[in-house]
């Protein structure tokens, strides 16, 4: 059973940093293309980072130059780290698990982020 459980959500005031873990299981890690998405209450999942399994990585445009995703194939971790946080950067953050070759995606439960004074 695959399994990604995302950790590192929470309270944060504008400006400052935050770091999200993704700790996958169940599945052969260095096969997952591994992706960050949020979701605010009313709006559609959105992309915010992707890296592969090679380390190549792709940023929404919104977060670029102040989120920085990374990942360790020994430790079955994604991480994205977050800085210069703004409001509009609250929502509940999911990892993902996209299989290129068998086009599978697997979704963490998500975590909270909330960036507020």
């Amino acid at each position: 059973q695959v399994q990604l459980v995302e950790s590192g959500g929470g309270l944060v005031q504008p400006g400052g940093s935050l770091r999200l873990s993704c700790e996958v299981s169940g599945v052969i890690f260095s096969l997952c293309s591994m992706g960050w998405y949020r979701q605010a209450p009313g709006n559609q999942r959105d992309f915010v980072a992707r890296v592969g399994s090679a380390g190549t990585t792709t940023y929404a445009d919104s977060v670029k130059g102040r989120f920085t995703i990374s990942r360790d194939n020994s430790k079955n971790t994604v991480w994205i780290h977050m800085n210069s946080l703004r409001p509009e950067d609250t929502a509940v953050y999911y990892c993902n698990c996209w299989r290129r070759d068998t086009n599978d995606y697997y979704w963490g439960q998500g975590t909270q982020v909330t960036v507020s004074s």
